[in-house]
């Protein structure tokens, strides 16, 4: 009889995987479960085109429907999974059906960290993870209204640069002392702040949410400073936490994010693991980390689904993310924590620059605003773990491409 493969988590780790095992010839049962009523869908265009109303829904969809028709991937939406029985190799769904595996692939991701604070249940109080989350703000797009975004992330400040250009009055309320702090450098934070209140972005930085408040809709954001600021909505994003629940009550191994070796495999052998929930090793990197991005999703998704199909293929790319805000393009590959030098590289009044991270000498991570040259060798630079003098890496006169004829 053929195995059968059964993936939790019909994001888009889950539809990657499902592309992958059968890409490297799996040919048993595929199992697709999904707690939403949509087919595996990216996130990424979420807080931009696709909020900004320049994405129909088709194109935000991972792969078209009949994808998972010609490639027989059985999918069960809308119905969560409830429990994984390792001895009896079963998982058991909201409402009791039971399904057999020969392999498990858990990609349930993450959810949204939420504000535990008075009036956070209002009507006019959003969350952004999923396309409702998109549709319930959309629907408070109006010109004159006014929104007060919670966190100065990627996330809260794509949302503010998609509000503002919709004439909406846009605050943004960061509770550190500057944008992006957890990210990147004060240079680059002064960079994109000065960015947002250009376009008309108020931005606080040093300010918390204390509550929210109105009459059944919300009305007015309270802050820790004590103001009450008028707000027709509001859209938290203050990071998220990976969905552990039913790894954890299966008795795997957890550690911030579910543990998993180069291929995905977890502390079981039959069970393997990928995206925002797991914890991997990063051989670019040289540890252990858990990553929220969509470039991890789908190559830890890869590895997973190769590894289960018997054609094993270890993960090891350097990690990237980006960040579209107005006509900018945010690009970074690498992790910069632990850097002991920056180096500029262009001109931000230009609004074309970069910035190298080094670490001992070795180039670490890279952030890039519309520099594809910068990024791109940039990661090429971190993946050799090339030593680039600073002095060469901030001069244009040395283009990127004799940088990487020469590091790498």
């Amino acid at each position: 009889m053929s195995e059968t493969i059964v993936i939790i988590g019909a994001g888009q780790a889950g539809g990657q995987a499902a592309e992958t095992l059968r890409r490297e010839g799996f040919a048993g049962d595929i199992v697709l479960v999904g707690e939403e009523p949509h087919i595996p869908y990216q996130r990424p265009p979420l807080s931009k085109k696709f909020m900004a109303g320049e994405m129909p829904l088709e194109r935000v969809y991972f792969k078209p429907p009949e994808f998972f028709e010609t490639e027989q991937v059985e999918l069960k939406l809308n119905i969560p999974a409830t429990r994984i029985d390792r001895e009896r190799k079963i998982v058991t769904l909201c409402g009791g059906e039971e399904l057999a595996y020969g392999k498990l692939l858990i990609a349930t991701g993450a959810r949204v960290r939420t504000l535990d604070i008075p009036g956070a249940d209002l009507s006019g109080v959003h969350y952004l993870r999923t396309i409702a989350d998109v549709e319930g703000i959309q629907e408070n797009f109006a010109e004159g209204a006014k929104l007060v975004v919670v966190g100065g992330g990627y996330i809260g400040l794509e949302v503010a640069a998609v509000a503002v250009k919709r004439g909406i009055d846009v605050t943004v309320l960061e509770v550190e002392p500057r944008v992006l702090q957890r990210v990147t450098t004060p240079e680059m934070s002064a960079f994109f702040e000065q960015v947002h209140t250009e376009e008309g972005v108020k931005i606080r930085c040093g300010t918390g949410v204390t509550a929210f408040e109105g009459g059944g809709k919300l009305e007015a954001v309270v802050t820790s400073t004590g103001e009450r600021l008028p707000a027709d909505f509001a859209v938290i994003g203050i990071g998220i936490v990976p969905n552990v629940d039913l790894a954890e009550e299966a008795g795997l191994a957890i550690d911030n994010g579910i543990v998993v070796d180069e291929q995905g495999q977890t502390s079981d052998p039959y069970i393997y693991a990928a995206g925002d929930c797991t914890n991997f090793p990063c051989v670019p990197v040289g540890r252990r980390i858990r990553l929220e991005s969509v470039q991890n999703a789908l190559d830890q998704a890869k590895a997973a689904a190769a590894a289960m199909a018997g054609t094993p293929k270890p993960y090891t790319q350097v990690p990237w993310f980006w960040s579209d805000q107005y006509n900018l393009k945010l690009q970074m590959a690498g992790l910069n924590q632990g850097y002991d030098e920056a180096v500029l590289r262009g001109d931000p009044g230009a609004r074309r620059f970069s910035t190298f991270y080094l670490k001992k000498g070795a180039v670490i991570a890279v952030d890039a605003v519309n520099s594809p040259p910068d990024y791109m060798v940039g990661r090429e630079l971190i993946a050799a773990r090339a030593e680039v003098p600073p002095e060469t890496l901030g001069d244009l006169e040395v283009s990127m491409k004799e940088i990487r004829q020469k590091y790498t």
